[in-house]
Formats: structure tokens, sequence, C-alpha cells
């Protein structure tokens, strides 16, 4: 396993995160997986055993049970390895059972501490956005719950460029705890972070952890051009983040991958996480799986080397257009760019 540091802080995570939106299945998480306690314990013994060191969910993945699971099985070795919950989505009824405010995001802390066995969360990351409730208020209750050693590092999730670069600013401003990472959607089919997430990471000192980084799955090789749906997919179970928008452009990566993948004697899979490796900022990729063989096969990807003739025919299948202002700024901004413009034009301004 490799290890890089998260953001701007001195916390070494593995390349590789294991998540566990799969464990308990309740409700409409069944879909994606229903794994119990002794699923899961090996699951994360096969990870502990390659050298993953943080393990991520969330205080709403199956309404804590997720929760639960990863800590009966972390029970007695909680201390060798690193812990990544979520707060924010609605969790019951009530009119406090959802957002920022100081009331929730202490409160689910606390169940989160109870469920997971812990006296705290490493990274403990805001789900998604709420612009309800003051960014002031948000803030001050994460430094809290800093300050009280029941989280070690704050970070975001789903959030756009501006939320981000509003939280830091009252962060700075208030002199109080900033985000060191973002955890976010990105794929060689869904690129769209690269527009304003990836260079805000690179100017602000932001670590990324990058969800769904096979794109539930669409891009691990198993599903091909006209062909079914393979049974017991998320897809085949009604799955559908994340949303495809061009479902020509999406077989086009997945046949790249798979022949890239040929030439290498590795599945498709490995590729399209190799390549997410070679990304501005990114410091690991939150992996899922049903089975020991799929972790296994993610593993490998971790020493995958791309050529630069690979990873440019990775870039073609895939880029983005170049929306306004990002065109404007490559034909007249392009000597004074600094690492955070790179980030994005460093793949698009010789296109």
């Amino acid at each position: 396993m490799k290890y890089r540091t998260l953001g701007r802080s001195g916390l070494k995570v593995s390349v590789l995160t294991m998540g566990t939106f799969t464990f308990g299945g309740a409700g409409a998480f069944k879909a994606v997986g229903a794994q119990g306690v002794s699923e899961a314990r090996k699951l994360v013994d096969t990870c502990i055993d390659a050298g993953i060191n943080l393990y991520d969910t969330a205080n709403m993945y199956s309404t804590g049970l997720s929760e639960e699971i990863l800590g009966e099985v972390l029970d007695g070795r909680r201390d060798d390895v690193l812990i990544s919950s979520k707060a924010r989505m609605r969790i019951a009824d009530g009119p406090n059972d959802e957002g920022f405010s100081r009331y929730h995001l202490i409160r689910e802390c606390e169940r989160s501490l109870k469920r997971l066995r812990t006296d705290h969360i490493d990274i403990y990351h805001m789900h998604e956005w709420d612009g309800v409730t003051p960014m002031e208020e948000m803030v001050s209750a994460l430094d809290t719950l800093v300050q009280q050693g029941k989280v070690r590092y704050i970070a975001c999730s789903n959030f756009s460029g501006w939320h981000i670069m509003k939280a830091l600013g009252v962060s700075d401003r208030s002199l109080r705890e900033r985000f060191v990472a973002q955890q976010i959607h990105y794929t060689l089919e869904a690129r769209d972070a690269e527009y304003e997430l990836l260079p805000i990471s690179v100017d602000q000192g932001l670590g990324v952890l990058v969800w769904s980084p096979l794109a539930a799955g669409l891009l691990s090789g198993k599903h091909r051009r006209g062909k079914d749906t393979p049974e017991g997919s998320r897809q085949f179970a009604g799955w559908t983040e994340p949303p495809i928008r061009d479902e020509e452009k999406l077989w086009n990566i997945v046949d790249a991958l798979v022949e890239i993948g040929d030439a290498h004697g590795v599945s498709a899979a490995q590729v399209a996480l190799a390549w997410l490796l070679t990304r501005p900022a990114v410091s690991s990729l939150v992996i899922g799986g049903r089975n020991e063989q799929q972790f296994r096969d993610n593993f490998r990807a971790v020493d995958l080397e791309l050529s630069e003739d690979e990873l440019k025919r990775l870039h073609e299948v895939s880029k983005l257009p170049v929306i306004y202002p990002y065109w404007h700024q490559q034909q007249f901004a392009s000597d004074r760019f600094s690492p955070g413009d790179w980030a994005l034009h460093r793949d698009y301004i010789e296109s």
C-alpha cells in the first residue's frame, strides 16, 4: 500500500480507502449491498491486511447500521486505523433531523461515536450543502467538536466551489478549524470536478477523497456496450447514481479502459483507478465491494503505471468541453496561471 498526506494536514492516508456503503442493507441501501457483521469482518480484515488505514462510513448509511457494523468489526483494533464519517443528511422525520445546525451536528456526532464504539472520529465530513443554516454556526459547531476531542479533522462532501470557499472564508476569518479535505464524485466518465473542485483543492490545500471512483461499477469492465446489465450489480437492482448523461461517451471510455487493461494484463477497473491516482490533489479513492476478490483486484491498481500515451488516450475519450470562463482564460490568462489554474488547464490547454 502507498500513503499520501491529506491536504495541508499532517495526516497520512492510504491511497485506497475502504467504503462501507454496503454494510447493513437497510431500506433503499439494500440495492447496493446488505453485508452483515460476518461478511463485513472478512472484508475489513482483507483491507487491513493490504495496508488500508482509512475506513469510510456515514450516519445515514442504512440509518446508522453501517456505523454499528464497522464499530463492532473494528472493536479491539480501533487505534490501528482511521475512521471517516459524515453528517447533514436527513436521518429521521423531526424538524432538526438534518442540516448544519449546532444542535444537529453535535447530536449526530455523539450518536455516531456510540455506534462506532470510539471516542473520536478522525475525519468528519459535512455530507451535503445546507444553504439554510448560517455558515458561522456550522463552523463553530465543528470547531467545538474538535476542541472537545470528538473529531480530529473536518471536511466536506458534495459542495460546489463557492460553498467551499465560503466555509473556508468563515473559518479563516474567525480563526476556527477549516476543512482539510473534500470527498467528491470524480471519474473518467464524470470529470466535472475539474472545473472548480480540483483547482480549489490545489489552491486551498484540500485533500481529495473520491467516492464511487468506478461510477458504481460502470467502469469496472463488467458493463459493456450492447450487453445486458449484469445480474447482481447496483444497476440491475435499480440504483441510479451517478447519472449517465452521454451513454455513447461512457461506452467509448469503457472500450479504452478494457483495451489498455488488456495490454497490461489487468482489469479495466484497475486502469480507471490508476488514472484517478494521477490527478491533482487526489489523496485516496474510496472503494467498496461485495466480495474479497473485488477488493483484491482494486488493490493492484496502486502499482499500475500508465504511460503518457495511455493517459493521453484516456483524456481524449473523456475530456470535458472547455466552458466559459475557462476558454477565455486559456486565450488571455495562461501566462499568469497559478498551480490551481493548471489543475484544470494542464490537460486542456493543448487540446
